[in-house]
């Protein structure tokens, strides 16, 4: 048996739930900028079928295309992360040592990852909705 094998399955839990997160939100950022492409071809479609060629204008295409691998970007970074506090985590465990559960930063590290994802979302849906001021 595995000593402190609840400790270490505890860990290794968080550490996958922290990896489907931050899948989740690598697939998200490729949903954004696949759709970003999907409006291109459609503009440039509807622009051909106007007539003379004319492509239509779709508005903020970079500003979706920056937030599309931005959050695939963060989803890359929350990766890194949660591995780091896994092995940092796993580390401990094993350890004699009687050490404070010090795993604060990490953990506010990938909390704020996912605010920042949730800000850049609400500004590219307000982009997208709103067009640019």
């Amino acid at each position: 048996m595995i000593r402190n094998f609840g400790d270490h399955a505890a860990n290794e839990r968080t550490f996958l739930a922290w990896v489907r997160t931050a899948i989740a939100v690598m697939a998200f950022g490729f949903l954004v900028e696949r759709f970003n492409l999907f409006l291109r071809i459609a503009a440039a479609e509807l622009g051909v079928r106007a007539g003379a060629g004319a492509v239509l204008p779709v508005a903020g295409q970079g500003f979706g295309h920056a937030v599309g691998l931005a959050v695939i970007g963060l989803g890359t970074g929350m990766i890194v992360l949660a591995a780091a506090r896994f092995v940092r985590l796993s580390r401990a465990i094993d350890s004699v040592e009687i050490r404070s559960a010090g795993g604060l930063k990490t953990d506010l590290a990938l909390a704020l990852v996912l605010v920042v994802l949730s800000l850049a979302l609400a500004v590219y849906l307000s982009h997208a909705l709103i067009g640019p001021v």
